[in-house]
């Protein structure tokens, strides 16, 4: 039986110097040179790389913030910020009140003819300190099934001085289903 630690060598390697072009003939003998630590630069692919110096991390320029900022506002504005701040004191503070407003409203239906009629009067005031534009008037008629018909009655955008009041009239055919409520708004 063979020795099987004999067959095994261990692989060695030598480190080399390398050569520098030679002013001297090649059978010259080389000066002495103390003895040094022979570079290992084509073994290095071997070791781990060195760390770079730790630098801090960059957080962003102010162009990088103004984007991202704006970009959140923008979110915000379509996913229904708009309504939110609409509805918020400061805006509604800063926008006067309306001091139109509509009262005396009645309501009644004339069956005397072939096809029944639904007559609704009222009157719209101006109770502010200043003349202001009347809208248009919305009617809306709601029916036993709960189906609502809405309705426009114009007003031409008639000015209405401090105190004046503005009376209207409206004749509609009556539904189908009978009639379960009546309001009557300005048209926004």
């Amino acid at each position: 039986m063979l020795d099987a630690r004999a067959d095994i060598v261990d692989a060695d390697y030598v480190v080399l110097p390398r050569f520098a072009a030679r002013s001297a003939p090649i059978g010259a003998p080389l000066p002495p040179q103390a003895p040094s630590m022979p570079s290992i630069e084509g073994m290095g692919m071997l070791r781990k790389p060195e760390a770079a110096p730790a630098r801090p991390a960059s957080r962003g320029g102010p162009a990088f913030w103004t984007a991202g900022v704006g970009a959140v506002l923008v979110a915000f504005w379509v996913s229904g910020g708009h309504a939110l701040v609409r509805q918020s004191p400061f805006w509604a503070a800063a926008q006067p009140a309306s001091a139109l407003s509509i009262s005396g409203v009645t309501s009644r239906i004339d069956a005397s003819g072939l096809k029944p009629v639904l007559f609704i009067d009222g009157e719209a005031a101006n109770d502010g300190a200043r003349a202001e534009s009347l809208p248009p008037l919305e009617i809306r008629v709601t029916d036993n099934a709960s189906n609502v018909v809405r309705y426009r009655l114009g007003t031409s955008n008639r000015s209405l001085a401090p105190g004046e009041r503005f009376g209207f009239s409206s004749r509609l055919d009556v539904p189908r289903n009978g009639v379960k409520a009546i309001s009557v708004t300005f048209a926004g």
